[in-house]
């Protein structure tokens, strides 16, 4: 409620300036626009239907959160929930000069991601071990810490991260994966448990991702399921048996030593990195294809797929020419009845023939006889004095 206020009246001895009148402008007309501060509070508070208290309540929490980032350093961006990860003692003893002997992606605090994490989150992940390990920042505390070298292998973990052609040669050599691969099964892990289907999706499923990420056509075909038609893992096996990966080793090359200027040693050691590289590459080749082997060996659809061929195959015979099983039976017994009667009558000719043949030879060596009786006789007769 309004209150009414009385003003004091104005001293007997008071008069209005003299010049009050020039120095007041002149009414003009003008047109106001809504803008301003309190004019957008305004608009946000009526879209999302805030009241006052709601409003400032939901200014206050947004003012919280970017303190949080601020003295993170962030500058209010959003820290994208990486480079928080736990650092070992271990971790924070490494040798920056063994730089190629570590794992870049859990110095930067992406051991979660490994190669899923995108440049912003190494961005990120960098920017606050930065400000957590920074020589500068740590002036002046206990000297029993290596700080300045892990801040070396901070440096270079980003340099390497941050560069696509030496990211990707890194990840083909990533220790996790390696160790990953060391794990892989084998024929006899399954051994007494060829049927059953549940384990074999679950451990196949996983290592077919895996290696995925390497196939240079993309897109690549996943196991997929126990009731997948014939098509399509006919179509996972094909794609598997010629999978192209881009996959090198050039990041285990051995480095040339530091300060030769032999020629001779750096094309030793250029050579010697080449032919350990196609070894390596050739190995790798030999290893997936020794996994879809034995996937293709225990994969529960073939047995499925094979015994539904088998079985279409009996139904088209013995639904052949539209007869019954009955009489498909009847017309073979009758088809055996008349081969043995037609293989009987062809031993009866034979034998016929063969006596004919019999008869006909007795009867020429009797003729044959007999004509050297007659010559004989004959002989003999000559021979008489007359």
């Amino acid at each position: 409620m309004a209150t009414l206020v009385t003003l004091p009246s104005l001293p007997p001895a008071w008069s209005p300036p003299s010049e009050l009148a020039s120095s007041i402008s002149p009414l003009v007309q003008r047109r106001l626009i809504p803008a301003g501060a309190a004019y957008l509070a305004h608009i946000k508070r009526t879209l999302n239907n805030h009241t006052f208290d709601e409003y400032d309540q939901q200014l206050e929490e947004e003012r919280k959160r970017l303190e949080l980032l601020n003295a993170d350093g962030l500058n209010g961006e959003d820290d994208l929930g990486v480079g928080d990860e736990e650092e070992s003692p271990e971790l924070l003893l490494l040798d920056a000069k063994e730089w190629k002997k570590q794992d870049h992606y859990q110095v930067l605090g992406l051991s979660h991601l490994r190669y899923k994490a995108t440049p912003e989150q190494i961005k990120i992940a960098h920017r606050k071990k930065v400000l957590k390990h920074h020589p500068d920042k740590k002036a002046g505390a206990s000297h029993t810490t290596n700080d300045d070298a892990f801040f070396k292998c901070i440096q270079k973990a980003n340099e390497v991260l941050t560069n696509p052609e030496r990211r990707r040669q890194f990840d083909s050599v990533d220790p996790i994966c390696l160790s990953l691969e060391e794990d892989d099964p084998s024929a006899s892990d399954f051994k007494g448990r060829e049927k059953d289907t549940a384990l074999f999706f679950k451990t196949f499923a996983p290592i077919f991702e895996r290696e995925a990420r390497f196939s240079k056509k993309t897109p690549v075909p996943m196991l997929g399921e126990n009731d997948d038609s014939k098509e399509n893992v006919h179509a996972f096996y094909d794609f598997w048996y010629n999978f192209d990966s881009w996959r090198s080793f050039e990041y285990l090359d051995k480095e040339v030593n530091e300060g030769s200027d032999n020629r001779d040693d750096k094309r030793y050691t250029e050579k010697k990195n080449k032919s350990e590289r196609a070894r390596r590459k050739k190995d790798d080749i030999t290893r997936l294809r020794n996994l879809v082997d034995l996937t293709l060996g225990l994969d529960p659809r073939i047995k499925r797929i094979k015994q539904e061929e088998k079985e279409a195959r009996e139904a088209k015979k013995k639904t052949k020419g539209g007869m019954s099983a009955a009489e498909q039976k009847a017309k073979a017994e009758e088809d055996k009845r008349k081969a043995e009667e037609e293989a009987q009558r062809k031993e009866e000719e034979e034998k016929v023939a063969r006596a004919e043949a019999k008869k006909a030879k007795t009867a020429a060596a009797n003729a044959a006889k007999k004509a050297r009786r007659q010559q004989r006789a004959a002989d003999t007769d000559e021979a008489a004095p007359s």
